[in-house]
Formats: structure tokens, sequence, C-alpha cells
């Protein structure tokens, strides 16, 4: 599995303690250092199943600075992966990768259906 995050982030923090205490095993990957590329999120968006908006990290100061909230009903797929791709600090993490599925976001209901 692939565990992108943003180590100083506290959701991610507790989301690869959760990790660490069940004994499951990823790759740690720093999303600020390395970005996701235009084509991972677009594996990884049809993956999850979850619409597009919901890889956006809306409560971060760039999606705000940028007003994104007006602007992304207006954009296309491509456009808001592109735009995506752009900054680790628009996508909202952690993100867990794993053969088949995609989790986005820490919600430890979903994360127990890996165990």
């Amino acid at each position: 599995m692939k565990f992108i995050c943003y180590p100083k982030c506290t959701t991610c923090k507790k989301a690869q303690k959760w990790l660490d205490d069940n004994g499951l095993k990823y790759e740690l990957r720093d999303i600020k250092e390395n970005n996701p590329t235009y084509e991972e999120l677009k594996n990884w968006h049809a993956k999850s199943g979850l619409p597009l908006k919901k890889f956006f990290n809306t409560s971060g100061l760039l999606y705000k600075s940028m007003e994104l909230k007006d602007k992304l009903p207006t954009m296309s797929e491509e456009e808001q992966l592109n735009l995506l791709a752009t900054d680790g600090m628009l996508v909202k993490r952690p993100i867990l990768v794993s053969n088949n599925t995609v989790l986005v976001g820490f919600k430890e209901s979903e994360w127990e259906k890996l165990k």
C-alpha cells in the first residue's frame, strides 16, 4: 500500500498511527515533496468511486486563497485533475492506495475494512 500524507498534518499522524497499530505495511510518501501526478490522480479517482471534489483539500489555505469553491463547479474534470497535480497542498490527505482500493481522508470505519 501507498500512504500519501503531509507529515505535519494531525489527521495524517492519526492515520499513520492507526496503520502502525494494526500492523499494516505501507510505503510513505510526502505529498508536499512528491506531488501526485495527473495520471496517478486520474487512476485514484477512478478506483475510489468518489466525486473528484472529494480529492480537494477544501479546508486548506491554498484552496481558499484560490477561491476554488466558486471555480470548481465550472471546471472540467481534466482541468481539476491538472490543478490538483500542480500542488500537493491542494490534495486532501491522507490518501491510502492499495491494489483495489483508494481511501481519501481518514475515517477509521472505512479504514477498518482493510484489515
